[in-house]
């Protein structure tokens, strides 16, 4: 049975060129695999098509933004309200060889952006090849990785207001920390510039393979997982914590800690979202007890609960 049986949300919503989609699987979307529907799935057609869609949306119908759905944990009961999608039409990348500067989409893929700055001989942008997710996702989270950060390279983010308004915000708008922005959760991004400067085009694909040797070796990427579960708190490494209180390999239903990197959780097929977020809450007791460490969350968790 649907989880939106007799949803006329779509009805209410303004025209757009885009596409609108009742009852949509999130399940086959998300990198998990797991997770019950979005009441409706829209994908805009371009900027405009989405300003239209935020001016003339009803005010009490909740919108939910996801990029790849490499982080997200969708939950069984599934999405109230609008869930955007932003699709090609957000996914241009550009880049301006003179001031050595790569102009991207909020769908574009970070391992895009980094192929097409070395492309263009540009270095800095080499750690995007190792980020699983799009430009979007990497603004909302300060997505980082091999000692780089986005508010590293950030020169202007695009985001879009709840009333369509378009904002162009500077690093220091952003509110940048580990793994946040302090943005609004109901702006939504949609593209950004970021710096690079003048590399050596076989030095930067040298370093981009580097980076994809060390994922393979150390991460399940193979696996249907949603990347980094928890945030490294302050001087230390949540997998070594995670480690340490005996939880490598530790299962509740199909969902698994992963034997080859304990900060990723893994369906291994068949795994509910509930098994998983109960995993991922049982590894956080565990944590606490064992260590007295608080473990946060980086997945984000997003949907209803089956009650």
């Amino acid at each position: 049975m649907s989880a939106f049986p007799s949803t006329d949300l779509i009805n209410r919503l303004p025209r757009v060129r885009g596409r609108y989609t009742a009852d949509a699987s999130m399940a086959k979307v998300t990198w998990f695999r797991v997770g019950g529907p979005a009441e409706v799935l829209y994908k805009p057609a371009d900027l405009d098509d989405l300003q239209v869609f935020l001016r003339g949306k009803p005010s009490d119908v909740p919108v939910t933004v996801m990029g790849v759905g490499s982080n997200t944990l969708v939950r069984d009961g599934g999405i109230t309200g609008v869930v955007i999608r932003l699709g090609g039409g957000f996914a241009d990348i550009a880049v301006d060889d003179a001031s050595a500067t790569v102009h991207a989409g909020a769908a574009a893929l970070d391992a895009n952006v980094s192929k097409t700055a070395a492309n263009h001989c540009l270095k800095g942008l080499e750690f995007y090849s190792g980020i699983p997710g799009t430009v979007g996702g990497a603004l909302r989270m300060n997505a980082g990785a091999y000692g780089r950060e986005t508010k590293d390279l950030l020169v202007e983010a695009r985001v879009l207001d709840p009333r369509g308004e378009l904002h162009h915000l500077t690093p220091a708008d952003m509110g940048f920390s580990y793994r946040h922005c302090s943005v609004p959760t109901d702006w939504i991004f949609v593209g950004a510039t970021f710096k690079a400067e003048p590399g050596v085009r076989a030095e930067i694909f040298e370093r981009m393979e580097e980076i994809q040797r060390a994922r393979s070796t150390s991460q399940p990427i193979r696996s249907r997982t949603g990347g980094s579960t928890f945030k490294n708190p302050e001087g230390a490494s949540a997998w070594r914590l995670i480690d340490d209180a005996g939880c490598r390999g530790l299962m509740i239903g199909a969902a698994q800690v992963s034997d080859q990197h304990c900060n990723f959780l893994i369906n291994t097929g068949g795994a509910t979202a509930s098994d998983l977020e109960a995993l991922g809450e049982e590894v956080r007791r565990r944590v606490k007890e064992t260590s007295d460490t608080e473990l946060n969350w980086e997945i984000r968790r997003i949907g209803r609960a089956l009650s």
